[in-house]
This record gives structure tokens, sequence and C-alpha cells, in this order.
């Protein structure tokens, strides 16, 4: 597991040409699948290490939509442009996080999209971890995020260099454009997880081929006191 790390000075990362290499191959994945959803009017962007710039082998490409947006129109658009899904499923963290769909084209190739429409913080969370808009993507423009070592990343022209977030809250909020209280509940949350670990994930339903996201969601909240509470909340 990936865990925080604390340290003294920021650090200076001269990226290798392979790893600039792997960064263009994510990136033209990424951007083929958001042209896709931008074609059927759908807006989205890459986040992480594909839109921060600091890849390694087995990161994720993970296109998210933030506007709640019906599933039967991302879908759509991923069969009209020829994605042959491999797995899709409803994930929720625990019964007060937000209800996320992802569909799969690949294991490490995806598209996630609210289930509810998002509270602030929830949209905020992509945005801590470095978001790139298709436009960033298309002019190979990189973006300051958080890793889950709680350090920042601020991309350089031949890497990036990253310090600590822990003890620099505010400052980091204002480097990434976040709200401070996105900043100290992440750096509350991973911090609680590398002491304790992960306390896995309250809810991971795959769909079958012919169930509806929609549907199904609406099933599981019928069936779950906590998520019924949280349904009428919003």
């Amino acid at each position: 597991m990936v865990r925080p790390v604390r340290v003294t000075d920021a650090i200076k990362v001269v990226y290798e040409e392979g790893r600039w290499q792997l960064l263009k191959r994510l990136r033209r994945q990424a951007q083929e699948l958001m042209t896709t959803l931008a074609k059927q009017g759908i807006e989205s962007a890459v986040h992480g290490s594909v839109a921060r710039g600091d890849v390694v082998v087995g990161s994720d490409v993970d296109v998210f939509v933030p506007d709640l947006t019906p599933s039967y129109a991302i879908e759509l658009a991923l069969r009209n442009a020829d994605f042959h899904p491999i797995k899709r499923e409803i994930v929720m963290a625990t019964p007060w996080h937000l209800p996320k769909a992802h569909i799969y084209i690949e294991e490490d190739y995806l598209v996630t999209f609210p289930l509810m429409r998002p509270k602030h913080l929830e949209l905020e969370f992509y945005y801590f971890g470095g978001a790139a808009d298709l436009k960033q993507v298309q002019h190979e423009i990189r973006v300051p995020g958080v890793d889950k070592r709680l350090m920042l990343i601020e991309p350089t022209q031949d890497g990036h260099i990253e310090s600590q977030v822990v003890g620099r809250e505010a400052e980091v909020a204002k480097r990434v454009g976040v709200s401070l209280d996105i900043v100290r509940e992440r750096v509350r949350i991973l911090r609680r997880r590398a002491n304790i670990g992960h306390t896995g994930i309250f809810l991971q339903r795959e769909l079958a081929p012919d169930e509806n996201f929609e549907a199904v969601f609406k099933q599981l909240i019928e069936g779950n006191p906590a998520m019924k509470l949280r349904f009428k909340e919003k």
C-alpha cells in the first residue's frame, strides 16, 4: 500500500524517456475517451497521475464525468465509438459517500460518473488529486495535485517537484485550486488509512449486461436503510 510520507525539503524528479512515453500513451487513451464523450455533449476530465504526469506502470486512466448524467447517454456514446466495456459496477466507499458508476473499458481504463448529484467536497476530491480537462490533455498541459502519499506534485518542464502536504494545507489548497476543507479532509482520511489500513468498501455491485445503473441503484437504496436516508437528504 502507498503510504503518506513526510520530508523536510521538496524533491525534484526528472523523468526518463520511458516515463514520457508512458504518459503520452496513457494521455492518448484518456483523450480518445474524453473526445468520445464530448461528441455527445458530455464534459469530462482525467484525474490522478495521468493529469499530473507522474505516471508509473499500472497507473489507471480514470476519466470522470462531474455532472449528474443519465447512464444511457454515457453508454450510448461509448457504443457509438465502438468501445466494448468488460465490466460495469456501482461503488460506494461508505453509506455517506458519493455513489459512483464505473464502466471499465479495460481493467485500468474506465469512465466514472456519479449516480447522485455530488456535494461540493465530493466533487473537489477529484481536483485535489489533479484533474485535466479535454483541452488541457489535447495541449499536453499537466496540472498540480496530491498523490496518495500526501505529496504535492507540481509539474516542471523535465518532470515534477514533490513536497509534503502536512503542515502546509492552506498553501497546498491554493496551489491546487481547491478549498482548504478538502485538503484537511483528505489529510485526515489518508493518515488514518496509513495507521489502521483500508477498512474496505461499503458497496461494490457488478451489473449484468442487461441491467441499468439507475434501476439497480434504486433497488439498492430501497433495500438499505442507511442508503435510503442519504438519498432522502439529497
